[in-house]
């Protein structure tokens, strides 16, 4: 079956040129010359895939990618931004917001077929995935993805995989949070900082958990910015994927919910102990909350920034570094230049 593309572009000669191309290549081309006329055609046609440039006057790029995004039924079309912007900034806000691919122009036919196909491709493969695991004539709650376990299994096997190296940013404060992560190898740091430019730290995440939960439904923004502390590897969805699943099976839906609560569960113990803990507490807790971040043994080297260590304790970082020379000299940690070594967890434990 033909495939067709809607082609949202105000430049007339790049439009013609881009509609030959893509017609020799086999596609059926809708063209659009602004952003409003785009929307009503992409709602109109449903495309296959979209094509959209940025910079258009009325309604540009990032406008028509967010009301496309929240009308569901057009979704789910993938949708590649044009554009001669090339500064990383305009990239990621492109992808931030939800896009599923960026090509700079000028580009030439081979990059531009071999994007779109493997768009095609993928969408392709999740519509399959979903069709045989929702509508596989078992009933509702034995069909397809049941429990968490599955799910997880599911952006394993079906996510799209990025991979960070240590410090590199995954989102930020105020992006628009299109997508769920799985962490699949790697601990990720959660934080806010406030008016006066100091970091807390509002969690720390490891393999085999969620990230980047805001709202299950609603396209708000992150309330707070992740980054990660070694070296990462995400499996993702779009968040209004995981959205059709927990409409299929309402069990994943509570599980979700009771991972949502322990998260907060946490949060308030290390409020808890930011408040009310002695220094030495809040520095041993902390040691140890990062421990099963990084999953870490007693005795196996960490590398943990001092900063990162303060934020989590709720101290100046002067104050963790003399509390840390302490628990060296008692035997209760190890301490180089790069690393810390739990030698003592029950002691850290029973700090008080």
């Amino acid at each position: 079956m033909t495939k067709t593309i809607l082609l949202i572009e105000d430049d007339k000669i790049l439009r013609e040129n881009t509609t030959e191309l893509l017609e020799l290549a086999g596609y059926k081309v809708i063209v659009a010359a602004n952003g409003k006329s785009g929307i009503e055609k992409a709602k109109e046609f449903l495309p296959n895939i979209i094509l959209c440039c940025i910079m258009m006057p009325e309604i540009d790029g990032y406008g028509v990618l967010e009301i496309l995004s929240s009308h569901h039924t057009t979704s789910y079309i993938p949708f590649i931004f044009l554009s001669a912007k090339k500064e990383q900034k305009d990239i990621r806000k492109g992808m931030v917001l939800g896009a599923d691919d960026y090509i700079t122009k000028p580009f030439n036919e081979e990059d531009l077929i071999a994007t779109i196909e493997s768009r095609l491709d993928k969408s392709s493969m999740i519509s399959r995935v979903l069709k045989k695991e929702f509508h596989n004539g078992q009933p509702e709650n034995e069909a397809g993805i049941r429990n968490l376990n599955e799910l997880k299994n599911f952006f394993d096997d079906k996510g799209e995989l990025s991979n960070y190296k240590e410090g590199e940013t995954i989102y930020c404060y105020g992006d628009h949070s299109n997508t769920i992560y799985l962490i699949l190898k790697g601990a990720v740091k959660c934080f806010r900082v406030d008016e006066k430019g100091k970091v807390l730290t509002t969690a720390l995440h490891k393999p085999d958990e969620f990230l980047g939960f805001t709202s299950f439904t609603n396209n708000v923004v992150y309330h707070e910015s992740a980054t990660a502390l070694e070296d990462v590897q995400l499996a993702a969805i779009p968040k209004r994927l995981l959205k059709d699943i927990l409409n299929e099976n309402k069990n994943i839906y509570l599980e979700l919910i009771e991972v949502v609560n322990h998260d907060l569960e946490v949060i308030k113990e290390q409020l808890m102990h930011m408040a009310y803990g002695s220094v030495r507490r809040k520095t041993a807790q902390s040691l140890l909350y990062f421990a099963e971040a990084f999953n870490k043994k007693p005795k196996e080297n960490m590398h943990i920034l001092r900063t990162d260590l303060a934020s989590v304790a709720g101290i100046a970082t002067e104050t963790l570094i003399r509390t840390l020379t302490g628990f060296k000299k008692a035997g209760y940690i190890e301490v180089d230049k790069q690393h810390i070594r739990i030698i003592d967890q029950a002691k850290l434990q029973l700090m008080n």
